[in-house]
């Protein structure tokens, strides 16, 4: 497949300010892309547009949203819509990880709508803003989500871990909803290339760090694998892929269940009914 230019396209990146997206964000720019950034402390995004613009690269501003926070990712949509002349690639790339943001391993932790934290930031805050910046018209010609490969069948019964938490499970839970999100997305609106992704096993990123786990591997690895599906996803490829870093694979069986993904939907939506436009 031929490579596909990102010259001039505008991308959002959320969770661009270190680790995986701060470099994929550096290389987007690199490749000719507009970039936007986006992060939870306004001093680190700003850290990041110095760094970009500093390396010549076309970083028109960035966006200050918690996505623990459905109402700061409604807001962040709104903005988005707002300030943004055009939007091409939505890549969701923000995320918790396996390790307890308090430091006490093995504590369940909630967003602050109540929600599982790791369901909310890694699937239901993805979940709001896509769905926002389609009702809005500023429909994407792609969507990325960076999901991966540790993944887990979820259980509607118990889907905020009320009864069996385990930060793994919670963590590998969120992942399996991205990949099925992604996939519905893909046939409700074909006219979106969206696409999940692994970027790489135990990279050197915070995730890792915090979960306790020595990194096999470094960020640009990540990146790299981002450009590569951002690049398949903007050409004539299939759509509603699953990529383990630059090959296509396949998750659970759960995610290509049509009545799991109906389910998902609609508890999702249920869910974040205020926050939706």
């Amino acid at each position: 497949m031929p490579e596909t230019s990102l010259e001039g396209l505008h991308i959002l990146i959320t969770g661009s300010t270190d680790g995986i997206g701060a470099v994929t964000a550096e290389e987007l720019g690199r490749a000719g892309a507009i970039v936007y950034v986006h992060g939870r402390n306004a001093e680190k995004i700003e850290r990041t547009l110095a760094s970009l613009r500093g390396h010549g690269i076309n970083a028109p501003r960035g966006f200050q949203a918690d996505l623990a926070s459905l109402e700061e990712t409604a807001k962040l949509a709104e903005r988005i819509v707002a300030e943004v002349p055009q939007l091409d690639v939505l890549i969701n790339n923000a995320g918790v990880g396996t390790g307890d943001q308090t430091g006490k391993r093995g504590q369940r932790e909630i967003s602050q709508d109540g929600f599982e934290l790791r369901f909310a930031v890694n699937y239901l805050a993805p979940f709001v803003l896509t769905r926002n910046l389609i009702a809005a018209g500023r429909i994407p010609r792609a969507v990325i989500h960076v999901s991966s490969i540790g993944q887990e069948d979820i259980d509607f019964d118990d889907l905020m871990l009320e009864q069996h938490y385990s930060g793994t499970s919670a963590y590998c839970r969120s992942k399996l909803a991205q990949i099925l999100f992604t996939f519905d997305l893909a046939e409700s609106h074909p006219a979106i290339k969206t696409h999940a992704l692994h970027p790489g096993t135990y990279l050197d990123t915070n995730m890792v760090r915090k979960a306790g786990i020595r990194p096999l591997g470094n960020a640009g690895e990540g990146a790299d694998a981002i450009l590569f599906v951002t690049r398949h996803a903007l050409s004539d490829g299939p759509n509603g892929l699953y990529f383990d870093q630059q090959r296509t694979a396949r998750p659970l069986p759960q995610a290509y269940d049509r009545t799991a993904r109906t389910r998902l939907r609609k508890v999702s939506e249920e869910l974040a009914a205020p926050f939706l436009r």
